[in-house]
């Protein structure tokens, strides 16, 4: 889950770390008077939970009110890659001489956060690390411990920073670290954080993302979510209780498993087939669960078969296969389909398809080549 710059910005403030005190506002004349309330010049700041927005023209500096009315009317009727615009930020404009990225991410690899930094601030940091990633300097975070002090003043050095900013730098440093652990965050960053003219630092922009799994522990940050940000087959899935993300192939998946999911995923790619999705019904879903899934794949245009791969253990086979025949009768389609179902009442399950004219496989194997040639032929 994501969260807006303006939500990420006033969870840093109660943290400790300097933002500048912006205001939200849904409409042009909203702006113009929390421009007016926090003093010009100010910045108009789309709201949108993508990146980009400065290069797609949803951020500028506003010197007077007739400029942040006709600025914020004009961010409020965009879309910047793909997403509607419906509020703005006003922030107080800042005199900066530098711009500094600050972040933390789960290095799977190393099974820990890695705190990142880099001098080349106010550029995404993925350009950064492809352009000149010796700019970006790395502290390795011992879960245990946490970061440590000398770690964030060791990152200061490394970027270059003046010995007078190292101090104030290591504060906003474990500042942010107490951000990441508190919030369940797989990612945070400041990007910039700024080096004002008079040489103070102030989180220019913020942005988290928050694990979905520990969201129960969260009830406040989960409370944050704009639904209307998300995509809807995704927001669909969540309100059901499944794990699903959309990708750009065109063969449906339904699978009861995580790894099973991925390992579904790769067979199809083995055999020349693009996944138009990860799906994953869970264990023990009944046939309601496995209708809704199987609405959601249909709902992508994109989709042209599904192939079904289920390993019945807590999930029976023929509850999965009731699902599917309850779906098509509420969702009529020309879509071929695959099923693969073994173990718990897999013989009953295959009947039930074999009744309702869908093809069945014996292995993953034979299931994904079939779904594949299928989603060629179409």
């Amino acid at each position: 889950m994501k969260l807006h710059e303006h939500q990420s910005k006033e969870l840093f403030a109660r943290y400790g770390i300097p933002t500048p005190k912006g205001k939200v506002a849904y409409d042009a004349e909203t702006a113009r008077e929390i421009a007016k309330q926090i003093g010009l010049p100010v910045v108009v700041k789309a709201q949108v939970l993508v990146g980009g927005r400065g290069k797609a023209g949803g951020v500028k500096l506003a010197k007077t009110a007739d400029e942040v009315e006709e600025y914020a009317g004009v961010i409020l009727g965009m879309q910047i890659k793909g997403l509607p615009v419906r509020k703005v930020l006003i922030d107080p404009a800042v005199s900066a001489q530098a711009e500094i990225y600050l972040g933390i991410v789960v290095d799977r690899a190393q099974g820990a956060p890695v705190m990142m930094a880099s001098a080349a601030g106010g550029v995404e940091i993925e350009q950064v690390a492809q352009e000149t990633p010796e700019k970006i300097k790395r502290e390795t975070i011992d879960p245990v411990l946490g970061l440590q002090a000398y770690q964030a003043r060791e990152l200061g050095f490394g970027i270059g920073l003046d010995k007078k900013l190292v101090g104030e730098f290591a504060k906003i440093a474990l500042a942010l670290y107490r951000v990441f652990v508190d919030t369940d965050a797989s990612l945070v960053e400041i990007n910039p954080l700024f080096i004002t003219t008079d040489g103070a630092l102030i989180a220019a922009d913020g942005k988290l993302v928050l694990d979905d799994s520990a969201l129960d522990r969260h009830h406040d940050l989960e409370a944050l979510r704009d639904a209307d940000e998300e995509n809807q087959a995704e927001r669909e899935a969540r309100t059901a209780g499944l794990s699903f993300v959309k990708l750009d192939g065109n063969i449906g998946c339904m699978v009861n498993g995580a790894g099973l999911a991925m390992a579904t995923m790769d067979v199809i790619k083995f055999y020349g087939g693009e996944p138009a999705n990860f799906l994953d019904i869970g264990g023990g879903a009944k046939a309601d669960k496995v209708a809704a899934a199987l609405r959601i794949i249909l709902a992508d245009p994109n989709v042209k078969a599904v192939l079904f791969n289920i390993f019945g253990g807590i999930t029976r086979g023929d509850e999965v296969a009731r699902g599917i025949v309850e779906a098509l009768g509420q969702v009529k389609t020309n879509v071929p389909m695959v099923a693969r179902i073994v173990g718990t009442n897999a013989e009953e399950g295959r009947r039930i398809l074999a009744d309702a004219h869908m093809q069945t496989a014996a292995s993953l194997e034979e299931g994904a080549k079939l779904a594949v040639e299928i989603a060629k032929a179409n």
